[in-house]
């Protein structure tokens, strides 16, 4: 039996969760995962042992579902920390239908924190969002930012589960907690083997884009383009996955490592620049020699207009800091795509 100590990754199969998957393989855990495959495929199992030569174990499961999560616990006992992924995670849709949100979303959260306390799991990392943070009017924003009220049903959903967490831990004698609040991922691993693969239409604009290039969208819409911004268009703050997945890695070895002084704390994740849309496409013209379709269009629901990170907690606790730049970014998620393209000749 192995030594190493096993984390329950849920959401495992999707694009943050494979990407700290494979973080955590090259640092020194083992992994089972969890995913109900609602917006992303087993297939990305292979990928992880493409990269990583380490055959994962993983379990199709809905969470939303008490005794199934239990189930996972009494099979691998050795479980000793959990990164909690799993989520619906599209502004729009939470617009559209905001019980699924609300029932999937805080119902697998809440069953995973009970087996956390009966299986006496006491490391949580749980995956977190800038949109709690709603329409701010000072940038950048940091942690000690007061909160503005929230823009959709999933931003809610992010901030609900933030305080479920924190109430759970300090509840507990032994649990102890983080919130990741992670502005906008992007890009791809670097071997172009593993990447955003939504099941469903695309709504995160990176993907939005390089399948636009690829011919496989005809065009999209620019969501806004008349907001109090440098081009009209919204500003986001830009973070490279593979830099996203190291920081649940440092937050759990942190916890581990009893590197943090309170039972909860919460950070954020992003590279402190601002970026608008225009800017983002633009960088990915420049990386590609590509220029998508796109047209300016009316303003969505639920969409801010500008926000970016102050991330000097993380750097200072966790001594994380991001390493890539938006063109890597955009450089890795087209080179995703053209692999992508590959396989479906």
């Amino acid at each position: 039996m192995s030594n190493r100590p096993l984390i329950l990754v849920t959401g495992g199969a999707g694009y943050i969760g494979s990407h700290t998957i494979i973080e955590l393989l090259a640092s020194g855990f083992d992994v089972v995962s969890a995913d109900n495959y609602a917006n992303s495929s087993a297939r990305t199992y292979e990928r992880i042992q493409q990269i990583t030569g380490i055959t994962v174990d993983h379990e199709e499961v809905d969470l939303n579902q008490y005794e199934n999560c239990k189930r996972i616990f009494e099979k691998y006992p050795r479980i000793s920390g959990i990164i909690h992924f799993a989520a619906f995670k599209s502004v729009p849709e939470s617009v559209a239908n905001p019980y699924s949100y609300y029932s999937n979303n805080l119902g697998s959260l809440l069953h995973l924190l009970k087996c956390a306390e009966t299986f006496a799991v006491n490391q949580f990392i749980f995956s977190s969002s800038c949109s709690v943070y709603g329409n701010i009017q000072s940038l950048p924003v940091s942690e000690q930012t007061p909160l503005n009220a929230v823009e959709s049903p999933y931003a809610a959903t992010k901030l609900m589960g933030e305080t479920i967490l924190r109430d759970c831990v300090l509840a507990s004698e032994k649990l102890r907690g983080i919130a990741l609040r992670y502005f906008n991922p992007a890009g791809a691993h670097p071997t172009a083997l593993n990447g955003e693969l939504p099941i469903n239409a695309p709504n995160n604009l990176v993907p939005v884009i390089t399948r636009t290039a690829m011919g496989l969208i005809p065009s999209f819409t620019v969501f806004g383009s008349d907001y109090d911004t440098r081009d009209g268009t919204c500003i986001r703050d830009y973070i490279h996955v593979c830099d996203i997945a190291r920081a649940h890695v440092m937050a759990l070895q942190a916890l581990q490592e009893n590197k943090i002084t309170t039972r909860f704390d919460l950070f954020n994740l992003g590279s402190g620049n601002g970026v608008t849309v225009l800017e983002a496409i633009q960088s990915f013209e420049k990386m590609s020699g590509i220029k998508p379709n796109y047209k300016l269009g009316e303003r969505r629901a639920g969409d801010v207009m500008a926000i970016f990170s102050d991330s000097s907690k993380a750097a200072t606790i966790l001594n994380w800091q991001p390493r890539h730049s938006l063109d890597e970014m955009m450089d890795s998620a087209w080179k995703w795509e053209l692999q992508l393209a590959k396989e479906r000749v």
